[in-house]
């Protein structure tokens, strides 16, 4: 009876371990480092060329890409903007960008 006990002791320390690895490892190392998905803290520490493919990606379109991306870096100057999705700062440029056209 105490060689089972310490056994299930012994199984049930082994899978709490494992859980807490594979929660550990999606934590902390599974975060996705796409900046279409990111916040505007990761647009400001991201280069040219990620920002302008991210905006190509997040819009599916080739025109006004510069005017886009000087848009969304000063969305990103703006105070507590920090936490605010780039999807949502480049939509709302990108909707800027397409009044000015038609007006």
């Amino acid at each position: 009876m105490k060689k089972a006990l310490k056994l299930f002791l012994r199984f049930v320390v082994g899978v709490a371990v494992l859980l807490a690895v594979i929660f550990g490892f999606f934590t902390f190392f599974g975060k996705s480092t796409a900046l279409e998905t990111g916040r505007l803290k990761d647009w400001k520490n991201a280069s040219l060329e990620r920002r302008l493919a991210a905006a190509k990606v997040l819009t599916a379109s080739d025109s006004n890409l510069d005017l886009l991306v000087a848009c969304v870096d000063k969305v990103a100057s703006l105070p507590d903007s920090a936490d605010m999705p780039v999807r949502d700062a480049t939509e709302l440029c990108f909707m800027g960008i397409k009044l000015k056209d038609n007006i």
